[in-house]
């Protein structure tokens, strides 16, 4: 592209896109924001608006399209939505002060993971940004939401962690060095359908970091935010605050405090465990409803609703935290008129975690201060109203009480309470906060007032009784006076135009109301601008009070919705403990007890521990309600230790560190694992990182494989997590495999239970009630028949099956068959005498049992090629 032949402003906006070749630029052109050349047709073509073109000095036309500036946050959002950044370029001069082209600067970058603006929110969600930073198998792992001015931090071991760090927070981006890119990114396009960006090295390996993060944070060193063993993290904060003050082209100086945790802080929820719990969305849809989270938001604002996914998404293992939490919501559902008068409050507050945000990036709207104002106004109601409160947490926050009074004083005489959505649109300074504005105002108003005044005055002092006031666009303001009458002008007058029949003059005093009324209109936009931007100043120096004024609105709403929830559902405090039992009396499943129109939800008991009831195998049919009471344990657990009533009669939960879930057998094509090589997978990753406090859920391990290759591995399995000495945690195992009931005679801790079935001739009843021993019966006819499959096609099942009892019918296991033909055949070369010296060669007894399982299934799959 020639640019030498481009003219003055398409020279311009080519120098500004070589800054920010990775984004569309929206480039100011008066009341629009135009777009150029690949921009303009990839915008064009995303926005679904017009490309046309403009003449940009070459022999073809620069391809272009535009959005008017007033409406740009709408196609700003959905390129965001599609994953794009758009860097917004202003004029940043008056054209009309502009000596040759318009002076333009991008004065931000709006990215998936740093968009402030409400209308490019969702309230109910945060919006994070995450940078992950790794080498060899350590990770750096930060995560920030500029929106709320959050920011956490970790170091983990391994991909695994990572991926789980990234299912926690869900971010809208994640910016990834090479070495993190390589093991991570197709897993994350995979799961998350998210496209990383890999930065350079260079990017992460700036020698400011640690001084960069010590005075972002107001700090000494980095022992003070606990990032003084944790170079990776280092590195990944550091590389984030770089990002931000990139993008958004301003002082961050809200963003100072930093959240440096440890992963075993919180209880671990692996990404499948997230899925198959359907924690806070379904699996299936997507969505919100039909989640635990559903069942659990209550929240009257939207701060407490984002809260509350942060606790549903890091449950506590500290028990004394989690009873804080849970005798707060003991006294709030215990008391119908505290809810309601919170609830009330709450309900008239605002989300001043954001607006606090945008008061700090100086893009807050006068509605915005309105808002908060409105915020603060209810907060000496909600301190009143939680003056009597007797729980430590909820009495702590009382403690901590500031009312702000003088923010909402300064508020309340400064912005109209009222006021335009943007300030350019003027009456946003309250009449008498201000004298000029006042003025300005008036001027506005009474200058017609003001001249017929200065025209009385005129005639009475010069005695010219025709003396007239007037105005034209060209000289402005005037007085008009007879030719008749020109002797009796007093020297003061300076002639201004010479017509036939009069003269018209100024005076210094007309001059003075004139600049007054024709200026007053702009100068009203410019003087508003500087004193707004004043109060938002002096709004921005009590940010740390403001913050503190979100934190207790959001908790206390999240305690208040935890309540409700649990009075609306009839929930139980659950007595928490660190003795390692699980004993829950008449358990429900949240969620499908909520969606179940009869409310004939029959609920079940469990016990685990650490001894004689470590491991619950449970038999029956499928549709008989297996998966569903699995997932109610792990549900009630996890409810629990976000310190949450349970769906119970009563329920005593030990302390679990970690929840694994697998259940389900559908193929992941897109990954090109097959059923059993997924559920493989997923088995090696829960026998490798349970632990003796963990909570597993295991639904129909083997079904993916031929029936004695999956018996064979579901034994291993259970023996394996049975014993105390490999891993020994609390375990739900359901399957189809009835011999597996005889393991309650050979191993320790195991128990037998079945799905309760009444059966009254070839009909049977499912009665979802979970009873001690094994079942006799797979009922899968019967489950058949229940499915819809057709009368014919079960009859014929009945009667091969009745043949196949009476040995009538010989059935051999397709293995044996597969044997059979190998012994005819005989190893070969090649291959075979590969697998053969492998197999020689092996020491079988420095094999885990998993690590045994995958070796058996890489040598069967080579097996295959003979």
């Amino acid at each position: 592209m020639a640019k030498e032949q481009m003219t003055p402003m398409m020279t311009q906006y080519l120098k500004t896109k070589e800054e920010y070749e990775d984004c569309i630029l929206f480039y100011r052109l008066g009341d629009f924001y135009e777009m150029f050349f690949d921009d303009a047709i990839k915008a064009s073509k995303e926005l679904e608006i017009t490309l046309t073109g403009k003449d940009c000095g070459l022999s073809e036309r620069a391809p272009m399209c535009g959005v008017p500036f007033h409406s740009a946050s709408v196609y700003i959002a959905k390129l965001i939505e599609k994953g794009y950044k758009v860097a917004i370029c202003e004029q940043v001069e008056d054209p009309k002060t502009a000596k040759g082209i318009v002076k333009r600067e991008v004065i931000r970058v709006v990215t998936p993971g740093t968009v402030v603006d409400e209308e490019l929110l969702d309230e109910k969600n945060n919006n994070y940004l995450a940078v992950i930073y790794s080498q060899r198998d350590k990770y750096g792992f930060a995560v920030s939401d500029i929106s709320t001015g959050e920011i956490y931090t970790t170091e983990i071991s391994g991909a695994d962690e990572a991926l789980n760090e990234i299912a926690r927070y869900e971010p809208k981006e994640i910016l990834l060095n090479s070495d993190a890119a390589e093991k991570l990114s197709a897993q994350v396009e995979l799961r998350f359908h998210i496209t990383p960006d890999e930065c350079t090295d260079d990017f992460f390996e700036n020698s400011e970091f640690e001084k960069n993060i010590l005075q972002q944070f107001g700090k000494n060193s980095l022992s003070e935010i606990a990032l003084d063993t944790k170079p990776y993290a280092v590195r990944a904060v550091g590389a984030m605050i770089a990002y931000l003050e990139h993008t958004q082209k301003t002082s961050l100086t809200y963003l100072n405090t930093i959240n440096t945790y440890e992963v075993n802080q919180y209880m671990d929820i692996d990404v499948n465990t997230r899925r198959n719990l359907e924690i806070t969305e379904t699996m299936r849809d997507k969505v919100k409803r039909g989640s635990l989270l559903w069942v659990l938001d209550n929240t009257e604002t939207s701060m407490g609703a984002r809260l509350l996914k942060q606790w549903i998404e890091k449950p506590l293992i500290n028990p004394i935290e989690i009873n804080k939490r849970l005798y707060s919501v003991k006294e709030l559902t215990e008391n119908i008129m505290l809810r309601d008068d919170l609830s009330a409050v709450l309900s008239g507050t605002y989300d001043i975690s954001r607006i606090i945000s945008r008061i700090s990036l100086g893009t807050v709207t006068p509605k915005d201060l309105i808002a908060l104002k409105m915020t603060l106004l209810q907060l000496p109601e909600l301190e009143y109203t939680l003056s009597n409160v007797k729980s430590p947490m909820l009495g702590d926050m009382r403690k901590n009480f500031d009312l702000l009074e003088d923010v909402c004083d300064l508020l309340e005489r400064a912005i109209n309470d009222e006021p335009p959505a943007l300030l350019r649109d003027g009456n946003v300074i309250k009449e008498g906060f201000n004298e000029e504005i006042d003025n300005l105002r008036i001027a506005m108003r009474d200058g017609k007032k003001w001249l017929a005044a200065l025209e009385n005055e005129e005639r009475e002092s010069t005695g010219i009784s025709k003396l007239k006031v007037g105005y034209n666009k060209v000289f402005g303001y005037y007085i008009e006076v007879t030719k008749s009458a020109i002797k009796d002008v007093p020297d003061y007058y300076i002639r201004k135009q010479t017509l036939a029949n009069c003269e018209r003059y100024i005076t210094p005093k007309l001059k003075e109301i004139e600049n007054t009324i024709l200026g007053a209109s702009e100068k009203i936009v410019t003087l508003e601008s500087y004193v707004f931007e004043q109060i938002r100043t002096s709004v921005s120096e009590e940010i740390e009070r403001l913050k503190n004024a979100a934190h207790i609105i959001a908790t206390t709403d999240v305690l208040l919705s935890l309540a409700q929830t649990a009075y609306k559902n009839n929930f139980t405090m659950p007595e928490i403990s660190d003795n390692g039992k699980i004993e829950i009396t008449d358990g429900r499943h949240p969620v499908v007890e909520k969606m179940s129109k009869n409310s004939m939800f029959v609920p079940n008991d469990t016990l685990l521990n650490n001894d004689d009831d470590r491991m619950i195998i449970i038999t029956g049919p499928n549709m008989a309600g297996k998966s569903t009471y699995m997932r109610q344990v792990a549900l009630i657990t996890l409810m629990a230790q976000i310190g949450s009533f349970v769906p119970a009669k009563s329920a005593k939960i030990g302390i679990v560190d970690k929840i694994f879930t697998r259940v389900g057998a559908s193929d992941d094509i897109s990954s090109g694992q097959s059923t059993f090589m997924l559920e493989m997978t997923e088995v090696s990753h829960i026998l490798k990182n349970a632990t003796s406090k963990s909570l597993i859920i295991l639904d129909e391990i083997g079904r993916g494989t031929s029936t004695f290759d999956g018996l064979s591995i579901a034994w291993a399995v259970v023996e394996y997590i049975q014993n105390k000495h490999k891993i020994g945690a609390k375990t739900l195992f359901a399957t189809h495999y009835h011999e597996l009931t005889e393991l309650e005679e050979e191993l320790d801790g195991v128990k037998n239970y079945r799905i309760a079935v009444k059966k009254r001739g070839d009909d049977i009843t499912f009665l979802r009630k979970i009873v001690r021993g094994g079942a006799d019966d797979s009922y899968g006819i019967e489950v058949a028949a229940l499915a819809g499959v057709p009368k014919e096609v079960i009859n014929g099942a009945k009667k091969i099956l009745k043949k196949i009892e009476n040995d009538e019918i010989v059935v051999e296991h397709t293995a044996k068959k597969h044997e059979d033909a190998t012994n005819q055949i005989g190893f070969g070369d090649g291959i075979a005498n590969e697998i053969a010296d492998e197999l020689k060669n092996m020491d079988v007894t420095t094999y885990t049992p998993i690590e045994a399982m995958n070796k058996l299934y890489e040598l069967a799959n080579r097996a295959k090629e003979i």
